[in-house]
């Protein structure tokens, strides 16, 4: 049985699956952002980590002529690549280090202008999982339009135990 341990006021609970287990413990907006600042292909992106709240993140991409494709339009990767690291770090804020398990992406409308936004709400996450959506938005000349939805499922890594520790050295 589940037991709620917390909530926020979007409605996100955050549940214990039973009674051993503890509470995971999320990433703060720093761990965030270092690990962000240490994975390559971010930094290549130059995405930036611009607002953060327990189970929700936002995230920039400065858009550049690289980042688009053969029509002009910012490429599917990168709205793909906006959605599915929106939602993990949501996640992450709640849960820990993640992986997304998977993620379902609807491409609403050609995306167009200087910088693509990700913005990731966990909805509901217990101590392993969390369901995440993102909206992408594209700003063009200071005016935003949504151009992507997503949602995904998220993990929790499990954290190693001392005597686990041992076996992994």
């Amino acid at each position: 049985m589940a037991t709620a341990i917390g909530s926020t006021a979007d409605g996100w609970t955050k549940q214990a699956s039973g009674p051993d287990e503890q509470a995971a413990v999320g990433l703060t907006q720093e761990e965030i952002a270092s690990l962000i600042a240490r994975t390559a292909f971010a930094v290549g992106l130059g995405v930036q980590l611009t607002r953060y709240g327990k189970g929700e993140v936002e995230l920039t991409v400065p858009v550049t002529p690289q980042l688009r494709q053969h029509h002009g339009f910012i490429h599917g990767a990168v709205i793909g690549f906006a959605a599915d690291s929106a939602c993990a770090w949501s996640a992450a804020s709640l849960l820990g280090d993640v992986v997304t398990a998977e993620y379902k992406i609807n491409l609403l409308a050609p995306a167009v202008g200087e910088q693509l936004i990700g913005r990731g709400h966990a909805t509901i996450a217990n101590v392993r999982n969390a369901v995440c959506r993102a909206e992408i938005i594209a700003v063009s000349r200071g005016r935003e339009r949504l151009v992507a939805m997503a949602q995904a499922s998220v993990t929790s890594l499990p954290r190693a135990r001392p005597a686990q520790k041992e076996h992994l050295e």
